[in-house]
């Protein structure tokens, strides 16, 4: 095989299982009123398929981020693509509502063994910053461009070969996906010196599982519901519980003194605020162009297809720029691209047409990208080898966490505004206000040139 195909052979491995967690989280939603007809699945049940898989997936993150550093990431990022292939079959083949429950809380889990290992296994594949800055780039795109192309796709398979090759699909990519990584990447070092706290991680799977199920909740029942406070109130005392046991623990799953870090916190608050922005749009502008402008699935699907396409281009750019310009201003100027964006549909009016939100959705799709290489090459900058999975697993949680928000954010405020245009307009400008948020704390905690870390050999990445 040519060099140049080698060395980018482990990242079409990560970003083949990245594509795959990230798609699963919203294809299902086309599919599920055909999946609850089908099965004859009651209400709660048809909110199980959907929201089962993202609270496992929200809560375990850290756990597979854990065990990876423990275990080497490359085994456990294995263990997560077999683990999410072979439920995804078992969802496939579901003959009822309580089997495809289940197996779709083991998809989650699957995926939360995935994703913390793919940032650190591009970390030690792309050891050169403007590679590793490319790299992380490409990845990054995979979310929007899975969120995204989800109804897209699932409107296709249901409307054609029906809901169970929304599932079917997997396979064939987790057959490639694993069999690339066995193949091109390098054994990831175990530490065994790093040993599980099993107390911090149930706390903080319950903190992350109650905080996403309150805030899905939130969307349906309102804010002020007894069960959603209660859901908020207990995920506040289980992170409380988590941050007081790494404290005391002599080995912690994630040492509070990288928290204390300005590019560690503050870049994981960033991740936090722009999919809290991105995903709320996304949201709310398919509920916008099925419910009031009649959109089939499919059609919706198009209709999002310009933030999409932006996406893949502003994260190769910003991956190309970062070597010369330094992380900073790209994630500055993406987010403030973002936020001008989301204004921009905010004062569109009451019932714009589609052709005065293309360039919104452009600018929030490519802000959203652009800045996304730089926010992740920070986090994962600032952490020692030993905790990379660690780091990644912190990363996306909060990017979890965002999207939740975003999305019950947009849900509440459209059931609550007294119109829907009104509702879709002060969706819009919050999230606006949510990207403003994360430039300004972009200027304070990204640093403005990427340093090559100690240590690090000038050998082409893929030549290890």
């Amino acid at each position: 095989m040519p060099p140049e195909q080698r060395t980018w052979a482990p990242l079409l491995a990560v970003c083949a299982g990245y594509f795959m967690v990230i798609l699963d989280v919203t294809v299902i939603n086309v599919a599920v009123p055909v999946v609850g007809r089908e099965l004859s699945a009651s209400l709660t049940g048809i909110q199980w398929i959907t929201d089962g898989y993202t609270l496992v997936f929200a809560g375990f993150l850290l756990t597979g981020g854990a065990l990876g550093d423990r275990l080497g990431n490359r085994r456990v990022f294995c263990w997560g693509v077999a683990v999410f292939t072979v439920s995804s079959a078992a969802c496939a083949l579901a003959p009822g509502t309580a089997f495809l429950v289940v197996a779709r809380l083991v998809e989650g889990l699957g995926a939360a063994l995935i994703v913390p290992g793919s940032l650190a296994l591009l970390q030690q594949a792309y050891p050169e910053p403007d590679v590793r800055s490319r790299a992380f780039g490409l990845w990054g795109s995979m979310a929007g461009i899975a969120a995204s192309a989800g109804p897209l796709l699932g409107g296709l398979l249901v409307s054609t070969v029906g809901w169970r090759w929304v599932f079917l699909i997997n396979l064939p990519v987790g057959a490639v996906c694993l069999a690339l990584t066995l193949r091109h990447v390098a054994r990831s070092p175990r530490r065994a010196d790093r040993a599980l706290d099993w107390p911090a991680q149930v706390a903080v799977v319950a903190a992350v599982a109650l905080l996403t199920a309150a805030l899905n909740e939130a969307g349906r029942r309102g804010w002020s519901d007894p069960a959603v406070l209660a859901g908020l109130g207990l995920a506040v005392l289980s992170a409380a519980a988590f941050a007081l046991r790494e404290r005391l623990a002599r080995s912690p799953a994630l040492p509070l003194s990288l928290l204390h870090s300005r590019a560690m916190g503050g870049g994981a608050v960033i991740g936090l605020l722009f999919n809290f922005g991105f995903y709320g749009m996304v949201f709310t502008a398919s509920l916008e162009f099925q419910h009031q402008r009649g959109y089939s699935a499919l059609g919706t699907g198009l209709a999002l297809f310009p933030a999409v396409a932006m996406t893949m281009f502003a994260s190769v750019l910003s991956g190309r720029l970062s070597r010369r310009t330094g992380d900073r201003p790209l994630v500055v100027s993406g987010m403030l691209l973002a936020a001008l964006g989301l204004a921009g549909w905010a004062a569109a009016g009451p019932d714009p047409a589609y052709g005065l939100l293309v360039l919104p959705m452009m600018a929030a799709g490519f802000g959203t990208s652009f800045a996304l290489t730089g926010s992740t090459a920070t986090v994962m900058g600032a952490a020692p080898p030993a905790y990379s999975g660690a780091a990644s697993a912190l990363f996306n949680t909060t990017r979890q966490v965002g999207s939740a928000t975003g999305v019950a954010v947009g849900g509440s405020l459209l059931a609550s505004a007294a119109n829907y245009g009104t509702g879709i307009r002060t969706s819009m400008g919050i999230g606006a206000l949510a990207y403003l948020g994360a430039a300004v704390l972009a200027w304070w905690c990204v640093p403005a040139k990427t340093r090559r870390p100690p240590g690090l050999t000038q050998l082409s990445p893929g030549r290890r």
